[in-house]
């Protein structure tokens, strides 16, 4: 525990952290929804006006949503025929980012049900995308979604933004072939999204894997970015990044999310999503395209 944690237990009678964490998820809803409501209760409009003001989670985005809007809409028209355009629920189940990946709790918006506010459509995709590998043997889905998060970014960050994220699901078939397919159209694609941006640069970094390197070496317009360290142990095999005039618009690379998903090690699971927002602000363009 913290010690803002170990501070607010104490005041409560010895073995509540105990009993509390004994309940189901139906019983534990059930102790804080009427917490809730007397909390809301109380809540007068002038208390709703300050919270506007000083309160990160609750405040507008900065970007302007008009040229947000016209740079998404040029996101979506430059994807492939078969990419399924997922609309995502503005909150996933419980444990979407930290059952499968090394993530804290603490940097997501948990709810009072056992949901938590979305703060990464890649996460809700994957989950989408191993559901749909039911009928198909390869998926791949996208979806563009203002995602909120816990953490503190920085000054002039705000706490919730909006990605446009891609992800690709299939099985292995051996030697590097289903990465490197699957790595190359996500590159491909992105290389399209920025060609109208000046100085923009989306490169590769292969994580202990040489086969897939020599497999990748051998397409003479992807770039590789040797040296990389950040990213590894949350991604596998490869990770990617996508930069323009020194701001880093998006990020991505292979997880394991799919495969514990459904308990298939033979699964491959790659991830990739760009800041609308940052895109909007380096695109001069009305459209992409």
């Amino acid at each position: 525990m913290s010690d803002a944690e170990r501070r607010v237990w104490s005041r409560l009678p010895a073995g509540s952290a105990e009993a509390i964490a004994g309940l189901s998820g139906s019983q534990l809803q059930t102790l804080l929804m009427p917490v809730m409501r007397e909390r809301a209760g109380r809540a007068r409009p002038a208390d709703l006006l300050r919270r506007w003001r000083e309160d990160r989670f609750v405040r507008p985005a900065a970007a302007d949503p008009r040229r947000v809007s016209r740079v998404e809409a040029g996101l979506w028209e430059l994807l492939d025929h078969d990419v399924y355009g997922v609309q995502l629920s503005p909150v996933t189940p419980l444990g979407t980012c930290t059952a499968v990946s090394p993530t804290s709790q603490n940097r997501i918006v948990s709810a009072t049900r056992p949901v938590e506010v979305l703060a990464d459509p890649t996460n809700a995709l994957a989950i989408e995308a191993a559901a749909r590998r039911d009928q198909h043997d390869e998926v791949h889905v996208a979806a563009s979604h203002q995602v909120l998060r816990a953490q503190v970014f920085g000054p002039g960050m705000g706490a919730h933004f909006r990605l446009f994220a891609l992800v690709s699901s299939a099985r292995d078939t051996g030697s590097g072939r289903t990465e490197t397919r699957l790595l190359d159209r996500h590159l491909a694609y992105w290389h399209r999204v920025l060609a109208p941006v000046p100085g923009a640069a989306v490169r590769y970094t292969i994580f202990d894997s040489p086969v897939l390197r020599e497999r990748l070496a051998a397409i003479p317009r992807l770039t590789e970015e040797p040296g990389r360290e950040r990213g590894r142990g949350y991604y596998t095999g490869a990770a990617l990044r996508i930069t323009a005039g020194g701001v880093e618009l998006g990020d991505g690379g292979f997880t394991t999310w799919t495969a514990q998903l459904r308990t298939d090690a033979k699964e491959r699971c790659l991830i990739s999503c760009i800041s609308v927002e940052r895109l909007a602000a380096l695109t001069t363009e009305p459209r992409l395209r």
